[in-house]
């Protein structure tokens, strides 16, 4: 398979975790946050299970004190974790998003390139787990430790 291939089968796979149609539009409406969060994301393999992203700390996504932003590791956590989940989950159950645990470790600096590691902890029947590391590519240190917990909502049987 070519590379270029496999690069549009990646972001294919991240285009159809969006909210599905069947969202009223006014809260399915793309915002410039996760539109700045994309633009920093770069898909490097996803695997059942397991995905590995590259990140790269731009200005817009930085605190007053110049390491990344909260908020924007908390954003980035979510999506690459959801994203793994759905890996393993089948799109017929929907998940939902009971517990975003977050550890700042260290801070990220301005132009850092950060290796993004998320892994399917468990998966049963109605909840999953996933775990997120943040790692400095130059140096391998971890600066993030993240871990999600999803319930798979049940199917309306009505």
């Amino acid at each position: 398979m070519a590379s270029e291939d496999f690069r549009e089968q990646i972001a294919e796979f991240f285009r159809s975790i969006d909210p599905q149609p069947i969202l009223k539009p006014e809260h399915s409406a793309h915002d410039s946050f996760s539109d700045l969060i994309g633009g920093c994301l770069q898909v490097n393999s996803v695997e059942k299970g397991k995905i590995c992203c590259l990140l790269k700390v731009k200005a817009p996504i930085l605190n007053v004190y110049g390491g990344m932003h909260g908020g924007a590791v908390a954003s980035v956590a979510e999506r690459i974790a959801v994203a793994c989940a759905r890996t393993i989950v089948g799109e017929e159950k929907h998940l939902f998003l009971g517990e975003l645990g977050i550890s700042y470790l260290s801070a990220a600096p301005l132009n850092a390139e950060i290796t993004v590691e998320a892994s399917v902890l468990r998966s049963g029947r109605n909840v999953s787990t996933v775990a997120i590391n943040f790692l400095i590519k130059k140096s391998n240190q971890l600066v993030y430790v993240a871990r999600a917990t999803f319930y798979h909502m049940p199917n309306s049987r009505l």
